[in-house]
């Protein structure tokens, strides 16, 4: 489990085939991808539980009128699926909800999706506050030229500091204190 979330975390999944190619020195099979995103896809449909606080700072920064969204490495369909079967798309208007499909597929570590996010929203790179729980999503908001808070609920805070997080947060509500 820990290796897995080091090296696939906030990863692109099509990332995992040059990954285990490159960690392991063998090949997925082509439909990996595929029967991973099924199986985990038909997990989500159980339900998913938000992280603790995020309909509060959601709702905060909606009643704060900060811009906000969602920037992820996922494809919209696993996003919709999240945000949907976790209650938070009550939350998010759907015009703030990005993926790396948005930028051609180019998922972080790449600052491609991060810049686009913020240019789509109207807003300097350098006036965004990215809140991130991977170091390839910190690396890929450093990129950017973006301030990166590291949300240390799956990993540990200092990979989230290695990977240039300005700061680094336990719990969601604690965006607040930097806003």
């Amino acid at each position: 489990m820990a290796e897995s979330f080091h090296y696939f975390l906030g990863n692109a999944g099509r990332n995992v085939h040059e990954v285990v190619a490159q960690r392991y020195g063998g090949a997925l099979p082509r439909d990996f991808t595929e029967r991973c995103h099924a199986r985990v896809f038909a997990a989500f449909q159980e339900g998913v539980d938000a992280s603790p606080g995020a309909v509060e700072l959601l709702d905060e920064l909606g009643r704060r009128e900060l811009p906000y969204c969602v920037a992820s490495s996922s494809d919209h369909a696993w996003i919709d699926l999240t945000l949907a079967r976790s209650g938070l798309r009550a939350h998010l208007p759907a015009s703030v909800v990005f993926s790396a499909q948005d930028v051609a597929g180019v998922g972080k570590p790449a600052p491609d999706l991060f810049l686009h996010t913020a240019k789509a929203m109207g807003v300097e790179p350098e006036d965004c506050l990215v809140v991130e729980d991977s170091p390839n999503g910190v690396l890929a908001a450093r990129a950017a030229g973006m301030d990166v808070l590291g949300y240390a609920a799956l990993m540990p805070r200092e990979r989230l500091i290695a990977a240039g997080a300005t700061a680094v947060i336990d719990e969601l509500v604690q965006v607040l204190d930097h806003v």
